[in-house]
């Protein structure tokens, strides 16, 4: 390899790095936001102390998430004009704006009044306290439109115009709303966000009640949570299936990586669902495959006989890596299943009034308290990766996209990145497994007392 590949796989690793931890940290404060309402609802109209003590414990992990996530937002967008000056000289037009509404409108409300949100309890009115949370909630999901809306245009580019120089214009202000995936891919993420935080947060309550089997808000926490994935989950594989049928018809290509589909099967046959193999790229066939015949075309096509387009039919140099793409679509959709079972088997012991006793599942919520994240980043990579290797997807290449920097420069800013966020986010999750396992503060009661002196003089 030159060292002109070395600098462009290092720095796709970099932004790699750099995003998937921003996205980690993005997705809990967009999935906890609409949790920290409920439970502040609860505690207003319901007058539980529980969801009051749950809105506490929960408050203070969304600020410290909101804080870091805006420190590695500004290391993840300052590369577009360090690794990635041409795709920003080029596409600058389109997705600047988008990345400029974001900071403008969601992170300046989101982050300015995350500040009222956790210092204000207990000092304003418990209504205008209630509204903030609103607030900030609406923040965080203004924030994941914009970004959305901008990866969505990259992954399938409409309504726009080339100069001479490869530059891409809007022709409309609708260009930046009018990408195709646009939709499904945001209703996808939220809802993927939503659930990784929902069996988070069911998993640490599950963790206290182990521990702390009277703890009420434990057990406010474990039925929100529940009850919102028995909702959630079914309508995530409805969403999932609607984004599949955008994908092929907009990215074939990623959809037959997904497949491992290398050749169209024999007239009158179906796709079959291969539950697993070794996609060889080189030889253009797969390892060790195990298959379901026809079984695919069910889902791929809704019938036992369509056809999708195969690898082979699109140029070698134009295919996404097929290996990780392959198997990142299957841990997705694993954790998905066992996610969707849970939640079943979860809810219905919960009905039957037998969960809280239940060690075994109480336990098993325990251990899948990070599937949800593992599940959205293998959906990510799964998009990121099958879009290889275009940046704009069929328009731009990911090697026309980076910048001519020298490979021990390069070298050097991946090392320090790799260095920070680790050290970062050791210390955060150090941090949250020692406050999941803490008693609830002690101050829950002072700042209750507070504000309900401050909801007495209110009325």
């Amino acid at each position: 390899m030159s060292d002109a590949d070395w600098v462009l796989l290092l720095s796709r690793g970099q932004f790699a790095l750099t995003m998937g931890m921003h996205i980690t940290l993005a997705a809990l404060t967009l999935g906890l936001a609409p949790f920290l309402v409920w439970f502040e609802a609860r505690w207003l109209w319901g007058k539980q102390p529980g969801a009051r003590e749950a809105l506490h414990f929960w408050l203070k992990i969304f600020a410290l998430t909101v804080a870091i996530g805006a420190v590695s937002g500004v290391v993840m967008e300052f590369q577009f004009g360090t690794n990635w000056a041409p795709f920003s000289q080029r596409v600058g037009g389109i997705i600047g704006p988008l990345m400029f509404y974001e900071v403008l409108v969601a992170f300046f409300l989101e982050s300015g009044l995350t500040g009222v949100m956790l210092f204000g309890m207990g000092r304003i009115r418990p209504g205008i306290h209630f509204i903030v949370t609103c607030m900030v909630a609406l923040g965080a999901f203004i924030s994941a439109f914009w970004i959305l809306a901008a990866n969505s245009w990259m992954q399938t580019p409409v309504d726009f115009s080339r100069d001479d120089a490869g530059v891409f214009h809007a022709n409309s202000v609708m260009t930046l709303l009018s990408a195709p995936s646009f939709p499904w891919r945001f209703t996808h993420m939220v809802l993927a966000t939503l659930i990784a935080v929902a069996f988070m947060m069911a998993g640490a309550a599950a963790w206290r009640i182990l521990h702390r089997p009277k703890e009420a808000a434990a057990r406010i926490m474990l039925t929100s949570a529940l009850t919102f994935c028995l909702f959630a989950v079914p309508l995530q594989l409805v969403i999932g299936d609607l984004h599949g049928e955008n994908t092929l018809r907009y990215q074939p290509a990623k959809l037959a990586a997904i497949e491992g589909s290398w050749r169209s099967p024999a007239p009158g046959d179906g796709e079959p669902l291969r539950l697993f193999a070794i996609p060889d790229q080189q030889m253009q066939r797969n390892r060790a495959e195990i298959a379901v015949p026809n079984l695919g075309s069910l889902y791929l096509r809704h019938n036992l006989t369509g056809h999708i387009k195969s690898l082979s039919e699109f140029p070698a140099d134009s295919l996404p890596p097929v290996l990780p793409v392959f198997f990142a679509f299957r841990v997705m959709v694993g954790l998905g299943a066992l996610m969707l079972i849970t939640t079943c088997v979860t809810n219905l012991q919960r009905w039957r009034n037998k969960l809280l006793t239940s060690r075994r599942l109480l336990w098993w919520l325990v251990l899948m308290s990070p599937s949800g994240f593992v599940a959205m980043l293998s959906g990510w990579l799964v998009t990121e990766l099958g879009r290889q290797p275009w940046t704009v997807y069929g328009l731009l290449r990911t090697a026309q996209s980076v910048s001519s920097l020298s490979l021990s420069l390069t070298l050097a800013s991946v090392i320090g990145v790799l260095l920070i966020y680790s050290f970062s986010f050791a210390l955060g999750l150090r941090y949250l497994l020692r406050y999941v396992n803490a008693p609830l503060p002690k101050e829950t009661e002072v700042v209750a007392n507070s504000l309900t002196t401050s909801s007495e003089s209110g009325q």
